[in-house]
């Protein structure tokens, strides 16, 4: 009977998550992709993913379990590449103007080592400079809506640097903004206040509310969302906050989910752990969101991979709730990492393996997915994984 339940909610899960029976795959490089030999190699390398991955993917149990019912699932049969790369390579050139300058003053070891840092670092810290970043963002949005327009709901998959470009797509296009608690939290005034009740909209996300779009407000360098200092001109600008999410978020229900892999993002993206952060606040309530609507949020690391650094420990629904200080309403979406993914490479190659080991991590990504599910919403093994872990915590 236990079995039967879980077959049930399993199937329940994935009818949250695929809400259509077309879905499309969008692939995102990661850094030192930016001239035409390595875009081939990671052009090349997700072709030759793309199919093994699809099929794995379909004969999940569960997952063919539910689309039997319904005639099945078309994944789009090619992969969708979108492919940033080339916009740092104009950077990374005049980094290199400089390098070639340093090499008559420099001892050979010495050059060596910063044409290494520049060619595997500089992308990876090119991106997330928002300058860069927020172009990038809306391009990759376009990607999302024009399969959205084919009928097809999405998942992303983003590789190594890819994964900052993952994090903040859905830090800054989903419509997780509740705009009347947002002003409050803010501490704006009684009449603002009481203007943002009067007039109420849809939640938005944090792209909308900045000055290329309805112009409400930016977020700073040092984490605050800083709002339009017109009032008058706030409430104007707040009165189109409708029309400008529809223009800067994520398409409501269709990014199904996220896999996150050879990821780093720990490494480059850790003030988000710092309390004093107060974009901590819009984090918190991007979990939120992904946790109450169905949205899973993957990461697959190689074992041997140096670059692939956890996400964090997994955590049950009611330990969320508890880190984020937040109640989260009947939950169904997943956030689980797997980084103990044994690829049987060199650690010197894991890196750059995932392609060629692809039918070892097209599995993971399914177990994982399957796992994490399990780990969420399967109490027996939910209690299961956390007696193991604590027992490997007393060692």
């Amino acid at each position: 009977m236990k079995k039967i339940l879980l077959t049930i909610f399993l199937l329940i899960s994935v009818n949250s998550v695929f809400a259509s029976n077309e879905l499309s795959f969008i692939y995102i490089n990661g850094s030192n992709n930016n001239d035409e030999k390595m875009k081939n190699w990671y052009e090349k390398g997700v072709n030759k993913l793309h199919p093994v991955l699809k099929k794995k993917f379909l004969k999940s149990s569960a997952i063919k379990k539910y689309y039997s019912k319904i005639g099945g699932i078309n994944v789009k049969e090619s992969p969708v590449i979108y492919f940033w790369g080339d916009k740092s390579k104009n950077d990374l050139d005049y980094v290199k103007k400089q390098l070639d300058i340093s090499k008559a003053i420099s001892s050979s070891g010495a050059y060596l080592a910063r044409s290494l840092f520049a060619q595997y670092l500089h992308d990876a810290i090119w991106v997330q400079k928002t300058h860069n970043m927020l172009p990038i963002l809306d391009e990759l949005n376009e990607t999302v809506k024009n399969e959205v327009k084919e009928g097809n709901d999405v998942i992303l998959y983003g590789y190594s640097a890819g994964t900052f470009v993952t994090y903040e797509y859905l830090f800054n296009k989903l419509a997780y903004i509740n705009l009347e608690k947002l002003f409050e939290e803010l501490g704006q005034d009684k009449e603002l206040l009481d203007f943002v009740k009067n007039n109420p909209r849809k939640n938005t996300c944090i792209s909308a509310l900045s000055y290329k779009y309805a112009g409400i407000g930016n977020v700073s360098g040092a984490g605050h969302l800083i709002l339009n200092q017109n009032k008058e001109q706030l409430k104007k600008n707040y009165l189109k906050i409708d029309e400008m999410t529809e223009k800067a978020c994520i398409p409501d229900g269709k990014v199904k989910g996220v896999v996150n892999f050879a990821c780093p993002l720990v490494l480059f993206y850790s003030d988000i752990s710092d309390p004093n952060y107060e974009l901590n606040y819009y984090n918190k309530l991007m979990i939120k969101y992904i946790m109450e609507n169905g949205i899973f949020l993957i990461t697959v690391n190689f074992r041997e991979d140096p670059l692939g650094f956890p996400m964090s420990n997994n955590l049950t629904a009611k330990e969320m709730e508890q880190r984020l200080g937040m109640t989260i309403d009947n939950p169904s979406g997943v956030i689980y990492d797997d980084s103990g993914v044994w690829s049987k490479r060199l650690f010197i190659l894991a890196h750059t393996s995932y392609w060629t080991a692809r039918g070892t991590f097209s599995k993971a990504i399914v177990k994982s997915f399957v796992n994490g599910y399990k780990f969420q919403y399967d109490q027996k093994y939910q209690n299961k994984i956390l007696k193991r872990n604590r027992k490997i915590s007393e060692l």
